[in-house]
């Protein structure tokens, strides 16, 4: 059964070296859990963007404790580029998965069917296919004429993290149209949810709400955290992303002097050393 915890225990079930599956900043980031994971100083984390992430990989980014990173891209929108990204790339102290956001989609439905790869089209002569030896182009078996498709490995996550408006107490998440989070925690071997509040209501109970909500089954442990999300929007409405607050840390956080003042002032993290 699921459990409740608190933010804290949540996190420490996020280990170093962990596979962590995150979800974008349109879909209920887990800017909580992030700002608890920098407290913990875990580090040493592979980190799958689906597909792709802002602020919430970015400060987790600066601390350095990513040692892996895949992802379609990393982008604080209308604010510009994710500065604390664009540092690790030119210091190189980041191993880069390139993808883009079918590919990181086909890897986790591979691991959500138990299957080792799912075929994929699109990305045959580009850059991110040339830089991904772990993707093997093979002849399509069932065409007699050349036919080249490329095979995406599996994507296993150890844990999946995202925010959501609201779990009941038996543990189902609502998580409306955003498939993503349901894919995320089909292939990954625990997930880990921050959500607004819990509610004694069954979510499963109505047929007109229940396509809406990821299983219990699927969820290892939730914690309550009301506005988890921020400086980013919750997609159910409870409040709308801080776009002053993202372009704030877009700016001082192109220096690590400024992004140590913004985490300290504004996320109130103890940042390691």
């Amino acid at each position: 059964m699921t459990r409740t915890v608190a933010l804290d225990d949540l996190v420490r079930r996020i280990k170093p070296g962990a596979k962590v599956a995150v979800a974008p900043d349109y879909a209920g980031p887990p800017m909580a859990t992030i700002r608890e994971l920098i407290r913990q100083g875990t580090g040493d984390l592979h980190v799958v963007c689906v597909p792709s992430a802002g602020m919430v990989v970015d400060v987790l980014l600066g601390t350095g404790q990513v040692r892996t990173l895949e992802t379609a891209a990393i982008t604080l929108g209308e604010a510009g580029g994710a500065p604390r990204f664009q540092a690790a790339l030119k210091q190189g102290s980041i191993r880069i998965m390139d993808a883009t956001c079918p590919a990181i989609h086909a890897g986790l439905l591979a691991a959500q069917k138990g299957v080792p790869f799912v075929p994929l089209r699109g990305i045959i002569g580009t850059d991110v296919l040339a830089n991904r030896p772990d993707w093997k182009v093979i002849q399509n078996p069932f065409a007699d004429a050349e036919d080249p498709i490329v095979l995406i490995p599996a994507i296993l996550p150890d844990i999946a993290i995202f925010h959501a408006p609201v779990a009941d107490r038996f543990g189902n998440v609502q998580i409306g149209r955003r498939r993503e989070l349901a894919s995320m925690a089909y292939a990954a071997k625990s997930t880990l949810v921050t959500v607004e509040r819990i509610t004694d209501e069954n979510l499963l109970h109505s047929e007109l709400s229940a396509a809406a909500v990821l299983p219990s089954l699927y969820v290892d442990a939730v914690a309550v955290v009301p506005e988890g999300a921020k400086p980013y929007g919750m997609w159910s409405g409870e409040y709308d992303v801080d776009p002053a607050e993202v372009a704030q840390y877009a700016r001082v956080a192109r220096t690590e002097d400024g992004f140590r003042d913004y985490l300290a002032r504004f996320l109130g993290a103890t940042v390691p050393a």
